[in-house]
């Protein structure tokens, strides 16, 4: 039996966009069975030239799809939705606008129950990155086959059962990316203060980051046995995680993340606020 194509249709054709379509044609994806609203004209000739997709001035040309990803700045969000015409059919609306709840999408769409709310993060850029999802109790299993196919497309996936885990998400994963930059540029001006030139220092702390991530998901051990295995007693590494432990650097992120989960929160209720 052969399996009908999935008709996605974007709203915006900005570099998450582009990502998640790059990396959907990569898997095999057809061109023609992407539409992408975009108001901006060079970015529709940019989209239409690099990616072959069909694209489209207004937002009611994306509608006649099976998945419809809003991919608009969320503040102007709402001002998009609002002016759509009812969706027809069985679409599942699968948001990745930061802050905007689920529920207000479905509010703003007349009601429509299948809302996906997706969290991704910067590092979809480059095929690296991780989504969380939250489907509304109107998204069908079918529906969340397709949203997390196309998420995939970018990174790994994970759903969460309550929306509220999705401002935890974005403390996480969505913030996360600043986080590490902060360590890899902190780490980069030590390594400049202890005499190594620029060039030098950027690429041991950032391929430092790199393979230090890239053995954790390989070996699949507790952080803190692979923190124990480099740390041996009277060594350097022992001396140095020393400092960082009495300078409470666990605190220090663990507070960064609770900011960050608060102001998701705080974001959620101004950006759904009518």
């Amino acid at each position: 039996m052969t399996t009908k194509p999935m008709k996605i249709g974007f709203i915006g054709g900005g570099n998450m966009a582009v990502a998640l379509i790059g990396g959907m044609l990569k898997r095999g994806y057809a061109a023609g069975d992407i539409v992408v609203a975009e108001p901006v004209e060079t970015q529709r000739a940019s989209l239409s030239h690099e990616l072959g997709v069909q694209v489209e001035e207004s937002a009611a040309a994306a509608l006649r799809v099976d998945v419809l990803v809003l991919a608009v700045k969320p503040q102007v969000l709402r001002q998009v939705l609002t002016g759509l015409p009812t969706l027809d059919g069985p679409v599942c609306v699968l948001s990745i606008a930061a802050g905007i709840r689920a529920g207000d999408i479905s509010r703003w769409l007349n009601g429509h129950a299948a809302v996906v709310r997706a969290m991704p993060n910067t590092p979809a850029l480059v095929g690296a990155g991780i989504t969380g999802l939250y489907a509304l109790p109107g998204v069908s299993a079918a529906q969340r086959r397709q949203a997390e196919a196309i998420l995939s497309a970018v990174g790994q996936t994970v759903w969460v059962a309550a929306e509220g885990q999705i401002d935890a998400v974005t403390a996480i994963s969505g913030s996360g990316p600043a986080y590490v930059f902060l360590f890899i540029e902190a780490l980069e001006a030590a390594g400049r203060d202890l005499g190594l030139d620029a060039e030098t220092a950027r690429a041991l702390a950032v391929q430092t980051f790199y393979g230090a991530a890239a053995l954790a998901l390989q070996d699949g051990s507790e952080p803190a046995e692979l923190r124990a295995r480099v740390t041996s007693k009277g060594g350097t590494t022992e001396r140095g995680v020393a400092e960082l432990e009495a300078h409470q650097v666990r605190a220090a992120i663990a507070a960064a993340a609770r900011a960050a989960d608060a102001r998701a929160r705080e974001l959620g209720d101004i950006l759904g606020a009518d």
